[in-house]
């Protein structure tokens, strides 16, 4: 019955209904987008191409093992992949090419080669051996024989627009060298180009010296009784090798030809789970606001109906139950409205290679469900806690409320508000202590939130107090500001729905924006500040070319650098490998400890100060294609943002990287022109050569472009919410517009009152979401900096979020507020 009569007089409240129905809808599509990430992690699989018609693909273990003691005698396995390929012994394909079970084995290597007009990441030379394991067929020319002959993939030649019979200069990590195309193949490769050589030339190429990339093997008989085979024959082979060898087949084929799969899963784990979570508290705290507004709305409804003798429980069941059927049919439209923003999300991270294209997108059910679920209960709990005063004190005690509307906060919310405040003052604390992106990230954005819980929880107070300080320069406008000042003092409830949502946009907005600049550009300050080269060329630069620009008169010092990931244990380390020689000429790590002077060979290495290494310290560590080393700190430093985590010698990293090729050539060159440089470098085209500062300028962080695409998209579904709760609040005052038009107020008047309370709200709002929002980066700088640096703001940047708030706000107000106007005049 309560129900029906809640549907019957639906009519008289479509604002508040409408305005539920648009935060639930846009919270579960938010949040089924992020769990679509999240389940793509989870449940994506790669598909292999070059390792397609091998049916068994043996391949190094691409994970690093650990063993982590749990207490009590318990004790947990754990892995965690490396960035490159794992190579594995050549003898090994001879040994599997002798069992019975086995008809042919095919091996792979691979190397870093690229051609004009070809892409500029993921393109690898091959032997032509390897054809049969994507079953290659050539559609034209013939196989190479000469160690400058090579053929195409289909796609590749497409690309590069060459055709058998044309010749092309070829980088690779030795040295350019001219080619001469002699076939194409019929199929192409849509994540890679394959360039494949004679067998020979390409082991050669190569540098692995006696091992393989990869072997294919093709059974004779039944593939389940030859990898059975297999297997036994690497146990027998290599007992208790640490790792041993690992045979692949079916989709797990995929991830054994691209190793960068994996960490590309944990990037989506890890994105999805921070956004995920963020956007969940977002949406709860945006749908609680939400139906707060819309219950005060109702005070007089629900007023009326306990004076007719309906009970609190009654009156309780009728809003839990419209919240429940809003948020079923908002749930459901949303999370099926959430997969394309989902697909949309990860389509934009494969276009900032942030992950590669060929790990697809996951439509999964489970992020629907969850979606549907966690938006259902979310509106269920926030009309029932919105409206528990209301339907908890005695009926003459609600109807007196449903007309003064008192600012009063009860204890239960004051006390939250208080714990909040407690809350988000330690988060925004231990930001201080944490020095890593993946660290101090999430915390940083629940930081924020928290702080923003308080005065949502505190809103009425924060709203009264306002309204009182802002108050007196109101009045000084006779009509329009002085009624504006009475309605915010009369209405604080109403003005502090007003200025949550839009404290959060800011808030949320400055901290997406400016944790990025304050990092970027403390790392930028590091690295203008370290790098005293005279020159940098780059990027992709073969040995030859940095042999050719020292031989160029005047050349002081030449340093390779190259860029890479390794593992000391479990944990990840950016890590930079440079030659040594005249290091002090080109490089200023800011040594706080040793000398950098020491750094000789790839036994020796730099630490950046505060991961727990001294001087002398002994590290052990992974390289990037699972070869264990062992390096001596030298030196500490203190610039680990503009230089990474680690220093070490570039003939330690080199030899275990599938790019060899250096990231950038650091030249020091007193009085040298820019274009003996160029001169030494014609046979390598595409080599550019900058200045220092026009090198700093062009770096680029991946973590910015997750920071801008994710979290800005929290910022999109706020602004929506503050545009959902101002129309909600406008459009419930016809009543109110209509009684002073017929008291003597003109239109006019009436507009400009609401205009200096959208103000009013909009200064708070902004003030309060810079004081967060500059507390919480604050901390968040010192941390990331050590404290060296302090929060970046730019003013053109924080002018564009203070003055699109307002805008938002304006146009939120002016548009329901003309429907308002002419709504209550016909009241009237």
């Amino acid at each position: 019955m309560m129900l029906s009569l809640a549907v019957a007089t639906l009519r008289h409240r479509k604002g508040g209904f409408i305005g539920a129905l648009v935060a639930l809808f846009c919270a579960a599509a938010l949040v089924t987008g992020c769990g679509t990430l999240l389940a793509t992690g989870i449940l994506g699989t790669v598909k292999p191409e070059r390792f397609a018609a091998a049916p068994i693909v043996v391949t190094g273990d691409q994970n690093v093992h650990a063993v982590e003691s749990k207490g009590k005698g318990k004790v947990k396995n754990k892995a965690k992949p490396v960035s490159d390929h794992v190579w594995v012994s050549a003898a090994l394909a001879d040994q599997i090419r002798a069992l019975p079970s086995v008809k042919a084995v095919a091996t792979e290597v691979q190397f870093a080669a690229y051609l004009p007009g070809g892409p500029t990441s993921d393109s690898f030379g091959h032997g032509w051996e390897s054809a049969s394991l994507s079953a290659l067929t050539p559609a034209s020319g013939r196989a190479p024989a000469a160690p400058d002959e090579v053929v195409l993939d289909a796609s590749t030649a497409a690309a590069t627009r060459l055709h058998v019979g044309s010749t092309a200069p070829l980088r690779t990590a030795t040295g350019t060298m001219p080619v001469r195309v002699v076939g194409i193949t019929a199929q192409g490769f849509p994540s890679q180009a394959a360039i494949y050589f004679d067998t020979a030339e390409a082991r050669q190429l190569a540098g692995h010296v006696g091992q393989v990339d990869a072997i294919g093997v093709f059974p004779a008989g039944d593939p389940a009784s030859t990898e059975k085979d297999v297997n036994t024959l690497i146990a027998s082979v290599a007992p208790g090798e640490i790792p041993a060898p690992i045979v692949h087949t079916g989709d797990s084929r995929g991830p054994a030809e691209f190793p960068d799969s994996a960490n590309a899963s944990v990037r989506l784990i890890s994105m999805g789970a921070v956004l995920g979570g963020t956007s969940l508290i977002v949406a709860v705290l945006v749908v609680v606001g939400t139906f707060a507004l819309s219950i005060q709305q109702r005070q007089r409804e629900i007023a009326v109906l306990r004076a007719v003798a309906a009970t609190g429980k009654q009156v309780r069941k009728m809003i839990g139950g419209e919240a429940l059927a809003v948020g079923l049919a908002a749930g459901v439209a949303g999370a099926f409205a959430g997969l394309p923003l989902g697909a949309w999300l990860h389509g934009e991270f494969v276009a900032l290679d942030i992950i590669p294209a060929n790990v697809p997108v996951v439509l999964s059910v489970f992020p629907v469900f969850a979606s549907v679920l966690a938006t259902v209960f979310a509106g269920w709990a926030a009309a029932r806690i919105s409206g528990r005063r209301a339907t908890r004190i005695r009926p003459v005690e609600a109807l007196g409320e449903a007309e003064l509307k008192p600012p009063r906060v009860s204890f239960v919310r004051a006390l939250f508000g208080v714990l909040a405040i407690g809350g988000a003052t330690v988060l925004t604390a231990v930001l201080t202590g944490l020095h890593t992106d993946a660290a101090s990230t999430p915390v940083c954005f629940n930081a924020v939130l928290l702080w923003c819980i308080a005065l949502a929880l505190l809103g009425p107070w924060v709203a009264r107090l306002a309204a009182a300080v802002l108050g007196v320069p109101l009045r000084m406008s006779r009509v329009g500001g002085y009624l504006a000042a009475n309605n915010l003092r009369a209405a604080a409830p109403r003005l502090a729905s007003v200025i949550t949502p839009l404290t959060l946009m800011t808030a949320m907005a400055c901290t997406i924006l400016f944790s990025q600049t304050s990092v970027a550009d403390a790392a930028t300050a590091q690295r203008a500040a370290g790098n005293i080269a005279d020159y940098v060329v780059g990027s992709k630069v073969p040995a030859n070319a940095a042999a050719e620009v020292k031989a160029v008169p005047g050349v002081r010092t030449v340093t390779q650098v190259l860029h890479a990931t390794v593992r000391t244990g479990l944990n990840n380390r950016n890590v930079l490998g440079v030659t040594p020689a005249g290091l002090s000429d080109t490089l200023d790590l800011g040594v706080t400890d040793g000398s950098i002077a020491q750094l000789t060979g790839p036994d020796t290495a730099a630490a950046a100060y505060g991961q727990g290494y001294h001087f002398g310290s002994q590290v052990s560590m992974t390289l990037p294609d699972g070869t264990p080393a062992h390096v001596t700190i030298v030196a500490l430093y203190s610039r680990q943002l503009g230089f990474g985590d680690l220093v070490v010698a570039h003939d330690l990293l080199a030899p275990h990287v599938d790019v060899p090729l250096d990231d950038e050539l650091l030249v020091k060159a007193p009085g040298v022109a820019r274009t003996a440089l160029t001169g030494a470098l014609k046979a390598d085209p595409g080599l550019g050569i900058q200045d220092r500062v026009q090198a700093q300028a062009s770096n680029d962080d991946a973590g910015a472009k997750i920071g801008y695409v994710t979290l800005g998209l929290i910022v999109a579904f706020t602004a929506i919410a503050v545009v959902n709760t101002l129309a909600m609040s406008i459009s419930d005052r016809g009543r109110e517009f209509a009684a002073l038009r017929l008291t003597g107020a003109t239109r006019r008047q009436v507009r400009r009152m609401l205009g200096w309370e959208t103000a009013t709200a909009v200064v708070v709002a902004a003030a309060l979401g810079l004081a967060v929002a500059t507390a919480v980066l604050t901390t968040y700088a010192s941390g990331m900096t050590r404290g060296t640096s302090g929060a970046a703001m730019p003013l053109g940047m924080l002018g564009l979020v203070v003055g699109g708030g307002a805008a938002l706000a304006g146009l939120a107000t002016w548009l329901p507020a003309r429907a308002a106007l002419a709504a209550g005049l016909r009241e009237g």
